[in-house]
C-alpha cells in the first residue's frame, strides 16, 4: 500500500512539471525560442531619449559644456571663443560650376556663411552656451542650445545633403583668388538621438601664400537640444578630439536633462 501511495505521488509531481512545460510551448509542442522571448520583453523599453519636462535653462546649457578634461592632447580653454571668426570663410561661391546652379550654390554659400557666423543650426529657440579651446593654430568651438524639433531635424537633413550638393566647388576670396572646397562625410560615435558629421577642406592662396584650411563639423541631437562642434584650422583637424567632444559632451547634456550633475572627468568606460 505504501508503494502504491508513493507511485501516485510521483505521477502527480510529473504531471505538474509537464503542465509547467506546456505553458512555454507552442500548440505543436515545440518550446518557444529564448531569442523571441527577449525580443518581446525588450522591445517596449527601447525608446528614444524623451524630451525633458522643463526646457533647457541657461544654467543647464552652461553646465552641459565640455571642459579641458573631456579632451585629450594639449587643448587650452579660452574666453574669447564667441568672437572667433575665420576670414577665409568670407568667400563667394562660384555658381557657374553647378548643374543646378541656384540650388547648389545657395546650399554651399549657406554652409560657408554658417561656419563663419557659428550658426549652422540657425538661431536657438531657447537657452544656449558656447566655449572654445585652442591648440597651436587649431581651434575647437563647442556649443549647446535648445531648438524647435522640426527646425532642428530640417537642419540635420540639410547637413546630410552637403557632401552630395557641395562635394567640391570653387569659392572666390575677397582678394579675388579662387579656392577649392571639398566636403566629405566624417563618422561620429553613435550617441544621442541623431547625429551627423562632415569635414570641409579649403585649398588655395591667401596673402600670396598657399593655404589649406580643414574643419570638422559635428552635430548631435538629444531630444530638442543639440551640441555643435567645429574643430580645425590651418594645421588640420584632429578627428579624435572631435569624437571626444561629441561623446563626452552628449553624456554631459543627457545628465543635465535628467537632473544630474555631470562628472568632473569623463569615465574611462564612456
Amino acid at each position: 500500500m505504501l508503494a502504491a501511495v508513493l507511485a501516485a505521488g510521483t505521477l502527480l509531481t510529473t504531471a505538474a512539471c509537464s503542465d509547467g512545460d506546456d505553458s512555454a510551448s507552442s500548440g505543436s509542442g515545440v518550446t518557444a525560442s529564448p531569442v523571441a522571448e527577449r525580443a518581446v520583453t525588450t522591445t517596449p523599453t527601447t525608446t528614444a531619449t524623451a524630451s525633458p519636462t522643463e526646457p533647457l535653462t541657461q544654467a543647464g546649457a552652461q553646465t552641459a559644456l565640455i571642459t579641458e578634461g573631456d579632451l585629450e592632447d594639449d587643448w587650452t580653454q579660452v574666453k574669447t571663443a564667441a568672437s572667433w571668426r575665420d576670414r577665409l570663410l568670407i568667400d563667394k561661391v562660384d555658381a557657374a560650376q553647378f548643374v543646378t546652379a541656384k540650388t547648389q550654390s545657395d546650399a554651399c554659400q549657406q554652409f560657408l556663411d554658417g561656419l563663419y557666423d557659428d550658426d549652422l543650426l540657425g538661431k536657438p529657440s531657447g537657452a544656449s552656451a558656447l566655449t572654445g579651446f585652442q591648440q597651436g593654430d587649431s581651434r575647437l568651438l563647442y556649443q549647446v542650445a535648445a531648438y524647435q524639433r522640426a527646425a532642428l531635424d530640417s537642419k540635420l537633413d540639410w547637413l546630410e545633403s552637403l557632401p552630395t550638393e557641395c562635394d567640391q566647388f570653387n569659392a572666390v576670396g575677397s582678394d579675388g583668388s579662387t579656392r577649392t572646397v571639398q566636403v566629405i562625410v566624417n563618422s561620429l560615435p553613435k550617441v544621442g538621438d541623431a547625429r551627423y558629421g562632415l569635414t570641409m577642406t579649403m585649398q588655395g592662396v591667401s596673402g600670396g601664400a598657399p593655404i589649406t584650411l580643414t574643419l570638422d563639423v559635428a552635430v548631435v541631437r538629444v531630444g530638442d537640444d543639440a551640441i555643435t562642434v567645429t574643430n580645425g584650422g590651418l594645421d588640420g583637424a584632429d578627428h579624435d578630439s572631435t569624437k571626444d567632444a561629441v561623446s563626452h559632451g552628449t553624456t554631459r547634456l543627457k545628465d543635465v536633462r535628467e537632473g544630474r550633475t555631470p562628472a568632473p572627468e569623463p569615465s574611462e568606460f564612456d
